[in-house]
């Protein structure tokens, strides 16, 4: 959002205002930033970091993920590498660090989900013989934390643990935000153009067509919309509140997508889904 701007002479000025901004000479204004702008810079960092896992990516291309530029970027690099919380291999790729791992075995308790949703995901990958994956809702994206290759030798690998979609993006992120309310589907809409990122086959009208047949079938089907030949299909999988806070998907070529395999692929992919909403809601 944009800063409030310095207030006019004689006027009074609260400490937020002077955290804001400091005058340097009579006509320029220095905006400084907050410990929120800087905590927010960092995780999209981070973040940006574990979406280019398990290569790693180089400066430009976190910069890039990110949406910040590349010398803050690096000077932020530089400081979560002294903390341990990323690492830089022989290439120069960043990847996340050793002190991002310990931190993680701290909250896993709390929040780890995978030891259950572990099962579902192998028998998906056996059944079909394509990969199967599962995907958690993080705000207005969906993140893929587990991933099982099945038999067949040709795979996609658009998707990998670590990586994020937003909401409406690949057929995980379909299926999460076609169950959302109505309201809420719209408000994300209204906010978000996923056309810059992902070209005008995401805009608001598609996505809301999308939306609707995903509903109206149970499960989304990605059909090579980010990679083309490389098709997706995907369950929601429900939280005690009856919201979509994980899905369960499958991608491969699209020779194996037809339309009566997609069907059985569909009630494979519900089937798991129900069962792992029942499991998760008994953890």
């Amino acid at each position: 959002m944009p800063r409030s701007k310095p207030r006019a002479a004689g006027r009074s000025t609260t400490p937020r205002d002077v955290v804001a901004w400091r005058t340097v000479g009579p006509a320029s204004v220095h905006w400084v930033d907050t410990p929120s702008d800087v905590v927010g810079r960092i995780g999209a960092v981070l973040r940006a970091v574990a979406g280019h896992e398990p290569d790693g990516g180089t400066t430009s291309r976190v910069a890039r993920a990110a949406g910040l530029a590349r010398p803050t970027v690096h000077r932020l690099l530089a400081s979560l590498q002294t903390e341990g919380l990323v690492d830089r291999d022989a290439d120069g790729r960043w990847l996340l660090g050793p002190e991002l791992y310990l931190l993680s075995t701290a909250a896993q308790p709390r929040y780890d989900v995978t030891a259950v949703a572990q099962p579902a995901v192998r028998r998906l990958a056996l059944a079909t013989g394509e990969s199967a994956f599962f995907s958690a809702r993080r705000g207005d994206e969906t993140v893929c934390l587990l991933r099982e290759d099945g038999s067949f030798p040709i795979r996609s690998h658009v998707l990998h643990e670590g990586i994020r979609f937003p909401l409406g993006v690949a057929s995980a992120g379909m299926v999460v935000l076609a169950y959302l309310p109505d309201a809420e589907v719209e408000a994300y809409l209204e906010r978000v153009d996923l056309t810059a990122e992902h070209g005008a086959r995401h805009g608001r009208r598609v996505v809301r067509a999308r939306v609707q047949m995903t509903r109206e079938q149970g499960y989304a089907v990605n059909p090579g919309l980010i990679v083309p030949g490389s098709w997706g299909m995907a369950a929601a999988v429900f939280d005690a509140q009856e919201r979509p806070q994980w899905a369960l998907s499958l991608t491969g070529i699209e020779q194996r997508f037809g339309t009566e395999r997609r069907d059985e692929l569909g009630r494979l992919l519900l089937h798991e889904a129900h069962a792992l909403t029942l499991a998760l809601r008994r953890r």
